[in-house]
C-alpha cells in the first residue's frame, strides 16, 4: 500500500506554523487594501497615467486597491491549502509513529 507521507513531524509542523501567520498576516492586508487604506499606497501598483487619465480621481486607484486585496485573499487560500495538507502530513507521521512494522 502506497504512503501519503512525504515529509518528516518537524517540517510538517513548521508548514502549517509558517501557513497560520501567512493565512493571518495576508487575510489583514487583503482587509486593509479592501479599506483602501492610505499606509499601504506605495504598494498599489498605479502609474502616472492612471491618475491623469481617470474622470473620477480616485477610482481608478480604489480599483487597484481592490485587485491588489483580491490577490492578498487568493493567497490567503493558498496558504490554507498549504496548512491543511501540512496537517495532514502531521496526523499521517503521529500514525505511523503508533505503527508496529
Amino acid at each position: 500500500m502506497p504512503s501519503l507521507l512525504f515529509c518528516g513531524p518537524k517540517m510538517a509542523a513548521c508548514g502549517m506554523v509558517i501557513s497560520i501567520w501567512g493565512v493571518i498576516m495576508l487575510a489583514m492586508l487583503g482587509i486593509f487594501f479592501s479599506a483602501n487604506s492610505a499606509v499601504l499606497i506605495e504598494d498599489v501598483p498605479f502609474t502616472e497615467d492612471d491618475i491623469r487619465a481617470d474622470t473620477q480621481p480616485p477610482q481608478r486607484i480604489y480599483a487597484l486597491y481592490r485587485q491588489v486585496g483580491i490577490n492578498c485573499f487568493i493567497a490567503a487560500a493558498v496558504y490554507v491549502a498549504v496548512g491543511a495538507i501540512s496537517l495532514c502530513q502531521v496526523r499521517l507521521n503521529k500514525r505511523q509513529e503508533y505503527m508496529v512494522t
